[in-house]
């Protein structure tokens, strides 16, 4: 059940007088957003209160814009929420009882603001406040208002931004005066109190999606060269460095962390993925605690240290999705140890990839994007059996057709774009979950908005059976090298006017998974298929080489728009069908990426093609490409130097998994 907040959302004196603004448009227009003022702001809370009876429940119901951090009794407790849209912005309902005690309590907030446009958050729309209640025994004991206490922490400074402006470095100062406003003791006698936010427009929804796990790792080895000590934590992580340090007030210690190291052996702090991880960190005179706000993807940490430092104890403290394997290894593949390897890459990428969203890289965008994202989201809910982030994909995608009833390409943020296959991919994680989980009635909510999105595309772009002058970007396969020269004129800000392969095998495939969606729920299929299987045919099909062009009035028949073909089962007879495998065969999965793979390897499954199923995850300058780069985390690539901007923690090409899992997927794809 929703639960209704009687706390106000509160906030500092300046965002309570703030009115919101509109950050949402379609991609093609001219829109320009100051982000100059209001940006990296860390606001904290705090309200001591009495519990005067012992109880038996406690729980705080609690949210905060863009993020919070939450301490009870100086005890971390959690943070949240999920990014979402302010019309449906998540709370969290937590159990506290752990934390409460009869008497006096105290529970203290940490929150951001960071007023950037990007793929993380909807920020940069001038919202910002925490709201909470706290519940115990089912009676309603602490409500958010102004008696709240409210103070900026002065101890965080931005260093620049990195990756796609994702998040601000972070200059960290131990000598501010609000460090340790979590802990019970601390004296906030001159802070000011908060404000009601007087403009809020928050419509508040349950967060159905679990809370973050945290773990600590200890790193695998450690070595110092003169005033530089280097921690390898043995894999890729995602979360916080942790470090306690003793040194002179004022001391500085540089941080660098990096994913790999340089042929020398040095960090490599400049991150293929454009993100520069330096930054700086002011130490008190007293025993300091390094408190990162905002997280990283890294393997390696290095401190720069002044010859008074001394440091006592470091760790990665790693956040992640829960995680529980539920899917073993294929029984064929288990005495495989290049499979085995495989598996376990996948699995561990999924494992320390997936957080409160299901995002496509950790460093350089932490975005949650719908295309790939489906592939990502369909291989965690086979590995675990849980489809919360199938859910939210889905749920939080149809979301965003206040936008644009086309859909945009990355959720609950305030950066737009929009790729037109990426909608349509959704439409087929639609029906894998309800073949995987029969839910009837999430399924027949779905199909509603299925159809309604394939007649917004109809409406919009369908001319003479074929879809054309698209105003949304169409990737086709990323990056740009591996499109074996596909020739269609699809670059990103421009309409598209010409009709395409590739854009319309995905089109006719969603239309195909509607009907089939129909036919589940007994109802009349959504559309006839034959005239638009007889447009796509005349337009694209040479029935000469039995092969299909990539456009209309071109010569050009690529690997790529033919891997639609045969991964959707479009080719109209065998032949067609064989000379796509035999391309498929003679190139190599290698010499495709992430969105032509995936539908060979579903048709591969579909078909019983276990010989080349098998190949394509042997192929040696695919996944084995990666383990032989030294690879914990799959990459955004085959390899470290296969895009410009790589990113060593990119979770899409985790889906091998799929098709090593012992899973039904001649069901799952049928």
């Amino acid at each position: 059940m929703e639960h209704t907040f009687r706390g106000k959302w509160i906030s500092n004196a300046t965002f309570a007088n703030l009115r919101a603004r509109n950050v949402f448009h379609r991609q093609l227009e001219k829109v320009s957003l100051d982000c100059s003022e209001h940006r990296d702001q860390h606001i904290l809370f705090r309200r001591s209160f009495c519990v005067d009876r012992d109880f038996s429940s406690a729980k705080i119901y609690v949210s905060a814009d863009d993020y919070y951090k939450l301490y009870i009794n100086g005890r971390f407790v959690a943070q949240g929420p999920s990014p979402s849209y302010h019309f449906q912005y998540h709370y969290n309902e937590l159990d506290i009882s752990k934390f409460l005690v009869r008497g006096s309590n105290l529970i203290a907030v940490h929150t951001l603001y960071q007023g950037l446009i990007n793929r993380v958050w909807q920020s940069g729309d001038r919202r910002h406040g925490l709201v909470c209640d706290i519940v115990v025994d089912h009676s309603v004991i602490l409500s958010s208002d102004e008696t709240f206490k409210v103070k900026d922490h002065s101890g965080y400074s931005e260093m620049g931004t990195c990756g796609y402006k994702t998040q601000f470095l972070e200059r960290y100062d131990n000598r501010a005066d609000e460090v340790g406003f979590e802990k019970i003791d601390f004296d906030d006698s001159e802070w000011c109190f908060a404000e009601e936010c007087h403009f809020d427009d928050h419509t508040m929804s349950k967060q159905n999606s679990h809370m973050l796990a945290f773990e600590r790792i200890a790193p695998q080895q450690i070595s110092a060269n003169e005033n530089r000590i280097l921690y390898d934590f043995g894999a890729n992580y995602v979360g916080y460095l942790s470090v306690k340090a003793k040194g002179a007030c004022d001391d500085v210690i540089t941080v660098r962390c990096a994913q790999e190291l340089n042929e020398d052996g040095t960090l490599r702090f400049q991150l293929r993925a454009n993100c520069k991880y330096e930054e700086e960190w002011i130490l008190s005179g007293r025993e300091d605690v390094l408190d990162w706000f905002d997280y990283k993807a890294f393997r390696y940490a290095e401190l720069e240290i002044p010859d008074s430092v001394e440091i006592r104890d470091v760790t990665f403290w790693v956040r992640h999705y829960p995680f529980a394997l539920k899917a073993r290894l294929k029984e064929e593949y288990a005495d495989n140890d290049d499979l085995k390897r495989v598996w376990e890459l996948c699995v561990h990428t999924q494992r320390y990839g997936v957080q409160e969203v299901i995002q496509d890289c950790m460093e350089r965008e932490k975005g949650f994007y719908l295309g790939d994202g489906c592939y990502t989201a369909l291989t965690h809910m086979i590995l675990t059996g849980d489809d919360s982030m199938v859910r939210k994909l889905i749920d939080d995608a149809f979301a965003s057709s206040f936008i644009t009833d086309t859909l945009v390409t990355c959720m609950d943020c305030s950066f737009m774009q929009e790729i037109a296959e990426y909608p349509l991919i959704m439409v087929s994680l639609v029906l894998w979950h309800y073949r995987m989980t029969h839910d009837v009635a999430y399924l027949r909510c779905n199909y509603k908005k299925v159809v309604c999105l394939l007649e917004a595309y109809r409406r919009d772009y369908e001319r003479e059976g074929l879809l054309r002058d698209l105003d949304k970007w169409c990737v086709v396969e990323w990056p740009q090298n591996f499109q074996h020269d596909y020739d269609a004129d699809i670059r990103e800000g421009k309409i598209c006017k010409q009709a395409h392969i590739s854009i319309n095998a995905y089109y006719l495939y969603a239309i195909r998974i509607a009907n089939a969606m129909a036919k589940v729920l007994e109802a009349e299929p959504y559309r006839d298929e034959a005239p638009l299987v007889f447009a796509f045919d005349k337009a694209f099909y040479d029935s000469e080489k039995k092969l299909f062009r990539d456009s209309e009035g071109s010569d050009h028949f690529s690997l790529v728009g033919n891997s639609f073909v045969y991964g959707f089962a479009l080719y109209p007879n065998e032949e067609c069908k064989q000379n796509i495998l035999k391309l498929i065969d003679a190139h190599g999965i290698d010499s495709l990426s992430f969105f032509c793979t995936f539908p060979i390897l579903m048709r591969f499954a579909k078909d019983g093609e276990s010989d080349r199923m098998k190949a394509a995850l042997l192929n040696d300058g695919a996944w084995l490409r990666m383990l032989k780069e030294d690879a914990t985390t799959t990459f955004e690539g085959w390899g470290k130097d296969t895009k410009w901007n790589t990113s060593l923690f990119h979770l899409t090409m985790s889906y091998a998994a799929v098709f090593l899992a012992d899973a039904d997927l001649k069901q799952l794809f049928e």
